[in-house]
């Protein structure tokens, strides 16, 4: 019986080795590109036999379109995946493929295999994994992923094939979230873009009326060309900011009667208001081309809008220590002209190292002086040839002016009768020759009233005898002239002839 049941085991194993022997054998090379391989079950797989798709995974084709061939695989791709293969002969060629996406944010590539005349084609996550060294083709990627500046290149058919996540964001600002990152965000043009220096160029952004700045620069590569943006919108606000300031600043300098010439750290005209032409008379077309320092003087020089030096060199000297003055901000003269006009001219030291000049026309001013003290140049004659004794007090009761006849009276000196003293002071004077009376303070308080002021006299007594007349009168604007008369004429000329004497 035991004989019987081993003898039935052996043939039983016999049997099924018989038949494990007798089945078909599965190629070992399957386990290689297999679709139901562990790695490839949440990846979209094909197979490709030339142009032809002979096979996919369950999910290749979740969410995308129908994929008959190749060049349907490529269509799908080619917008993350611009550097997809045109045909299946360039994976032959290569052997292995791994293309990563234009986005380094979508954490996907595609690998491509040519397995014995088959073509696989695999779309894998590579979240979560170790990254991969990429193919010499694409050195920069791993560098420029992370830089803050947009950074893309452009193909020789003027496609973006490769771009950094600055970029990403930027057309995804500019032109919304499902744009077409293969599309050149700047002029597709490259020869709009020179060699080896910046160019500013601009975008709009989403809304179509605000434009963003950035300054490119155009690198040349072997795949194509490099760019790389540099965001100058700050520098961009910045000038409009200053040019609109300098066109307000223009503005308010064009209705200046002074004239205005403002010279830069190079010592060049910078800015300049219309008073300044009609002041020096030097043509427009002359300023406007920014002459410098020495040249804006020599032309006024030679224009004769400034006063003539005695020699050349010592006035090549004094432009020097002008300059020099202006820029410690004083700097103020007063030019005589040939002509008769008079100018004020000064200089003030401005921000970065520049000097701005101030033509002021002072003729009228001038004038008008010179007329004022020869007028009181005249007055002041007439009175000193009164015999009266006349001062004259300011409506605050200081003293404007006394005439010669007061000053021998009271024995007050020229210069004495225009210093700022007031009344209080005067009737002090008064009473040092005079004998006590009430009606020095009585002119004091008249010269102080400003209402009900009404002409009146009184008679004092000098210490020396003589009797004087009194006449306290109200002028304009609120001044009083008090008025001293002899009684006793004959003696009183008689000691005025001996004061004289």
């Amino acid at each position: 019986m035991v004989d019987w049941i081993i003898l039935a085991g052996i043939s039983l194993v016999s049997i099924t080795f018989a038949v494990q022997w007798l089945l078909p054998r599965r190629r070992i090379r399957a386990a290689d590109f297999g679709l139901s391989l562990s790695s490839s079950l949440d990846d979209a797989v094909f197979l490709f036999d030339g142009d032809t798709l002979i096979s996919h995974s369950d999910i290749a084709l979740a969410g995308l379109d129908c994929v008959n061939d190749w060049h349907d695989l490529r269509r799908m791709l080619q917008r993350d995946f611009p550097a997809f293969p045109e045909t299946p002969d360039a994976v032959r060629a290569e052997g292995s493929l791994t293309i990563s996406a234009i986005d380094c944010t979508v954490e996907r590539e595609v690998v491509c295999e040519w397995i014995d005349g088959i073509v696989r084609v695999q779309l894998r996550d590579v979240a979560g994994k170790d990254p991969k060294p990429r193919d010499h083709n694409d050195p920069i990627r791993l560098v420029m992923d992370r830089a803050p500046y947009p950074v893309w290149l452009l193909d020789h058919s003027g496609t973006v094939r490769w771009c950094n996540a600055a970029y990403v964001s930027l057309v995804r600002k500019a032109r919304g979230p499902d744009a077409d990152l293969t599309a050149p965000l700047f002029p597709a043009r490259v020869d709009e873009v020179p060699l080896g220096r910046k160019t500013r160029m601009s975008i709009t952004a989403g809304d179509g009326n605000a434009k963003l700045w950035f300054d490119l620069t155009h690198v040349e590569h072997e795949q194509g060309h490099l760019f790389y943006a540099v965001d100058i919108n700050a520098i961009v606000e910045a000038e409009i900011a200053q040019r609109k300031f300098v066109q307000t600043m223009t503005k308010t300098f064009a209705q200046l009667s002074i004239g205005l010439a403002i010279f830069d750290r190079n010592r060049q005209l910078a800015l300049f208001n219309p008073a300044l032409i009609d002041l020096t008379t030097l043509p427009p077309d002359f300023l406007s081309c920014r002459p410098s320092l020495s040249g804006f003087f020599d032309r006024l020089r030679d224009q004769h809008m400034m006063p003539e030096p005695k020699n050349y060199r010592s006035w090549r000297r004094q432009m020097n220590d002008l300059l020099e003055a202006a820029q410690d901000g004083n700097y103020q003269e007063t030019w005589s002209l040939p002509s008769g006009s008079v100018y004020s001219v000064s200089g003030r030291p401005h921000p970065d190292g520049a000097v701005a000049f101030l033509f002021e026309d002072i003729t009228a001013e001038i004038t008008l002086t010179r007329r004022f003290r020869s007028e009181m140049d005249l007055m002041q004659s007439i009175l000193d040839k009164l015999a009266d004794a006349i001062i004259v007090f300011a409506d605050d009761g200081s003293l404007a002016f006394t005439n010669y006849a007061y000053q021998l009276l009271w024995g007050e000196s020229d210069e004495a009768g225009f210093e700022p003293v007031t009344v209080l002071d005067i009737t002090r004077q008064w009473q040092e020759h005079c004998l006590a009376t009430p009606v020095l303070g009585e002119i004091r308080d008249f010269v102080e009233m400003r209402d009900n002021r009404a002409e009146w006299s009184a008679e004092i007594q000098m210490r020396n005898g003589m009797h004087l007349t009194c006449t306290a009168s109200p002028i304009q604007n609120g001044a009083t002239i008090v008025r001293f008369t002899a009684i006793d004429r004959v003696g009183t000329e008689n000691k005025m002839s001996k004061i004289s004497a």
